[in-house]
C-alpha cells in the first residue's frame, strides 16, 4: 500500500458504507450514472475500496441517496481518511475528522472491544450524559455541542441498531460509574441504561472494580475493532486530547488484545458490580 493510495481499510469501509446507503436508497449503479455523478466503473472501484474518493463525489452521492447532514459529514471525514498518508493519524478536531473516521469504522466492525477507565463509552451513553460530557468543554458553542450530541447518537444507531448489530464488549473502570456527570439524576438514568443495554445478546458491559489493583492498561482508554472480512485488518484506536491514533500492525493488535483479556479477567459483569 503506497502513501498516495491512502489507507486500504478506510477505503474499504467507506466503499461498503456508500454501497449500503445506495441500496437503502433503492438506487442502482445506473441511477448514479444517469445522475451524471460518475461512471459505473468509477462507482464500482469506490464501492469495492479500490480507490481514493474525492469530497465532491461523496457529496454528490450523499445528495442522491438523501443522507442526513450527520451521515454526510461522517462520509466526508472517511473520504479524507482514504487520502491520509498512513495508519497513525492526528486530528485537531473530533468532528468531522478523527471522530468521523472512527465513527465510520465502528459502523463497519463486527466486534468492538473497548476499555474506558472513567468515562462511559460513547456507544452506550444516554443523550443527557453525552451532552454533559461534550458541554464540559466551555469553548464550544451551543450549536457545536448539539451537532456533536447528534453525531454520537447517530453512531449508536449505526452500530447497535438494525438487523445485524455490531457486537460490543465494554469494560468500564469503577470511576466511570462513580463520577457524577451532569447530575445525580443524569447518572441514575445512565446506569439504568447500561443495565438495559447489557441485557442485549450482542452487548457485554463489565466493570473493573476498585479492588482490581494495578494493571497494564492504566495508561488509558482504547478500542479494538475487528471485522468480518479477513481482508480488513483488526485495528486499534486511541483518542487523545490532541487527536487520534490508529494502528493495524499485528504486534500492536496482539498486545492490545492481550491487555483487554487481562482487564476482562479482572472485571465483573455490571449487574454483579451494581448489586
Amino acid at each position: 500500500m503506497g502513501q498516495k493510495d491512502g489507507p486500504l481499510m478506510i477505503r474499504r469501509q467507506l466503499g461498503k458504507k456508500l454501497r449500503s446507503l445506495r441500496e437503502a436508497a433503492d438506487k442502482t449503479q445506473e441511477d448514479v450514472v444517469e445522475a451524471r455523478i460518475m461512471s459505473e466503473t468509477t462507482l464500482w472501484r469506490i464501492e469495492s475500496g479500490k480507490t481514493t474518493v474525492k469530497q465532491g463525489d461523496i457529496l454528490s452521492l450523499a445528495r442522491l441517496y438523501e443522507c442526513t447532514t450527520v451521515v454526510t459529514d461522517a462520509l466526508v471525514a472517511m473520504g479524507e481518511g482514504t487520502r491520509a498518508p498512513g495508519w497513525w493519524e492526528e486530528y485537531n478536531d473530533v468532528i468531522p475528522k478523527s471522530l468521523g473516521v472512527y465513527g465510520g469504522l465502528e459502523a463497519s466492525a463486527s466486534l468492538i472491544s473497548t476499555y474506558q477507565p472513567e468515562l462511559v463509552h460513547g456507544l452506550v451513553q444516554t443523550e443527557k450524559y453525552a451532552r454533559a460530557v461534550i458541554a464540559a468543554d466551555e469553548r464550544l458553542t451551543h450549536r457545536v455541542i448539539e451537532q456533536r450530541v447528534a453525531f454520537r447518537l447517530e453512531r449508536q444507531r449505526l452500530v447497535l441498531g438494525g438487523e445485524d448489530p455490531t457486537s460490543l464488549d465494554v469494560i468500564l473502570g469503577a470511576g466511570a460509574l462513580s463520577l457524577i456527570v451532569g447530575s445525580a439524576d443524569v447518572m441514575e438514568a445512565q446506569i439504568a441504561h447500561l443495565r438495559e443495554i447489557d441485557a442485549k445478546e450482542h452487548v457485554s458491559i463489565r466493570v473493573l472494580p476498585w479492588t482490581a489493583g494495578a494493571h497494564a492498561s492504566m495508561k488509558g482508554a482504547f478500542a479494538l475493532l475487528d471485522f468480518d472480512d479477513p481482508e480488513d485488518p483488526s485495528t486499534i484506536y486511541i483518542e487523545t486530547p490532541v487527536g487520534a491514533r490508529y494502528s493495524e500492525q499485528k504486534e500492536h493488535v496482539a498486545e492490545q488484545r492481550r491487555s483487554f483479556g487481562t482487564l476482562r479477567s479482572k472485571s465483573v459483569p455490571i449487574k454483579e458490580f451494581l448489586k
